[in-house]
Formats: C-alpha cells, structure tokens, sequence
C-alpha cells in the first residue's frame, strides 16, 4: 500500500493494485474565496498543487469521495475528472455526484465489493451542536482485502464515538484522518485537533495514522509545528506522520 498527499484532503491511494483517488480538489492557489464567518479570510486554497492534474490523474481505477463539500470535490476536479470512472460516495451525495456527469456513481449503504476490494462506510460527526448539524453528514471509508493492509480513511470527523467503533471493529492497519482543527468563528472544530489525534492514536495502538487536511483551507488553524511539537510531547512521532504535500509514504 502507498498514499500520496496531493494536498489537503486529496489522496492517490495504491492498494491492492489499484489506484484510488481520494477527494479531489484541484483548484489552483487563491481561486476559490475563503469559507465565510470564519478566522483567516483569505482566499482557498492556500497553497498551490505540489504535481499537475495529469499526474494525479494518471492511471487512477476509481474516485472515492468521502463528501462534497467545495474542500473535497472542486469545480476544477468535476471539470476535469474522467466521467467513466466508477465513484464512490456516501448516500446523500449519489444524485450531486450524478448531476455533475459522473456515469458510475456508486453510493455505499454499509459496504460494497469492488475488484475483490472491501469497502466499509463509516461514520463520523463533523463538528458538534448546530453547527455540526448544519455541516451535514459525513462519512469515513475502510479498504479491505485478504493479504492486504486494512486502511481507515476518517473523513471529515472529529474524534466521536462513530471513529472510535470503526477503531476498534476494524482494527486497521493504517488510518488517515482530516485534521486541521477548522473552525467558524463560534461553535467548536469542526476537524481533528490535536487532542483528537492523541485519541485516535491511543484507542488503536498497533495503528500507523497519517494526519492530512492541513495548511490548505483558511479555517484550518491548526498547523503542522504546532501538530508534531504534540506528537514529540506525547511519545508517538515514530507512530503519526504528518506529510507534506506531494509526499509518498510507502506501507509495507
């Protein structure tokens, strides 16, 4: 298994001889304005594409899309997405995801086989109170495959009881989770903090966590310093990575 962070949430996954592509955003620097009622009014995304579309694009099976918000899926990637390939979502999003051309969009209830490959729906709270409720629903993916890695990709959550059952029902080799603390100006994050990824870590132990969604949208206020100062502090920077765009962390 191989993960690539393109950039904020946008992820090329290698797994089982597959390649995912995992939330697209391909927006370039500063095309999109900054999320309203919140810190940092500065225009998205922060920073610009670490490879081109084409190279993110190339050779990619299939689209999993862990919700639509503007973050996640951007006008630039419905653009210039390839429209035949399957997509996988959450349920609420099938009809958005079918509207915007995509010919295979395929929502997962519970689970799906693809290619010999589990897919698992999971859940997940994007936020608390009214304004979690107002963020809609969200959801994570687990990819499994006998011989293969279990890997847990979160979603936009933040550290819940939802993300705490998948833990611990899928006991996952790897997990990534979104994290970036993002906030509106009341109300609690919306994304992990470094709180949360200190759970995540100590509710699955023998667990390798990638920490992605950062530096990149306006409201993310928690940074990568900031994050791994956390990580030496609590004795488990050998078990968190937290890349850099464009980085490819190999699992073996």
């Amino acid at each position: 298994m191989q993960i690539q962070l393109v950039r904020h949430a946008t992820l090329r996954l290698e797994y089982a001889g597959l390649i995912f592509l995992i939330d697209p955003m391909f927006s370039a620097k500063g095309e999109m304005p900054a999320v309203p009622n919140t810190p940092n009014q500065r225009p998205n995304p922060g920073v610009g594409m670490p490879i081109t579309v084409e190279e993110v694009v190339a050779g990619v099976d299939a689209i999993l899309v862990t919700h639509t918000h503007f973050d996640h899926l951007d006008e630039a990637a419905i653009r210039l997405l390839p429209k035949h390939l399957p997509v996988f979502c959450q349920p609420p999003d099938l009809d958005k995801l079918v509207q915007h051309g995509f010919e295979q969009v395929i929502s997962i209830e519970e689970e799906y086989t693809w290619q010999g490959v589990y897919l698992h729906r999971t859940g997940g709270q994007h936020g608390t109170g009214e304004i979690g409720q107002q963020m809609g629903p969200v959801s994570g993916f687990v990819l499994e495959r006998a011989g293969e890695q279990t890997l847990y990709v979160a979603g936009d959550t933040i550290w819940c009881e939802e993300v705490e059952q998948a833990v611990t029902a899928y006991r996952p080799d790897a997990i990534v989770v979104f994290a970036g603390a993002a906030q509106f100006l009341t109300g609690g994050p919306i994304t992990m903090t470094k709180e949360d990824i200190v759970q995540v870590a100590n509710a699955a132990p023998d667990s390798r966590i990638l920490v992605v969604h950062m530096e990149t949208w306006n409201h993310c206020l928690l940074s990568r310093r900031e994050l791994n100062e956390c990580l030496q502090e609590k004795q488990l920077a050998g078990r968190v990575h937290v890349p850099q765009d464009g980085e490819i962390i190999s699992f073996h």
